[in-house]
């Protein structure tokens, strides 16, 4: 199986960016952290991220055909982005949304998020496990 893993706009800036949200830790550490739980569960994967819209719907689109799963973090664009979730829904790849931080919890415009509803499953507020646990979950939900 092969999953790409997408990261949206800021998350490049992990480590400085309101740790007190987001942690500590770095952009480089989340991707080791995927590349080893992914490895663990048996799984390819390629990691994006991009800070631009248009760049993620066109990563979308060319995971037709080439992608299993899809696990996706749009990070501001979950709240604005219906371009985004349009692409998820041409393509039909099974995609599970994570976010680092409990968007529940935050402000009022978060608790809007538009790739939901293409979206097999939502992980919120695990931090770095919410990719593990999205990893493990596609897996399953493939196998099925």
């Amino acid at each position: 199986m092969k999953f790409l893993i997408i990261n949206g706009p800021n998350l490049n800036m992990l480590g400085i960016r309101e740790p007190s949200i987001y942690g500590a830790q770095d952009y480089p550490a989340l991707i080791r952290f995927i590349e080893k739980s992914a490895e663990e569960a048996g799984i390819e994967v390629s990691c994006f991220q991009s800070n631009h819209e248009g760049a993620i719907v066109d990563e979308i689109q060319k995971a037709l055909g080439v992608y299993d799963g899809i696990v996706i973090n749009p990070a501001a664009y979950t709240h604005t982005s219906v371009a985004i979730l349009d692409a998820v829904k041409a393509v039909s790849i099974p995609t599970v949304e994570v976010h680092l931080s409990d968007v529940s919890k935050r402000e009022d415009f978060r608790q809007i998020s538009y790739i939901r509803q293409a979206c097999v499953k939502t992980y919120t507020g695990l931090g770095f496990e919410g990719y593990r646990q999205a990893i493990l979950f596609l897996k399953e939900y493939l196998a099925k």
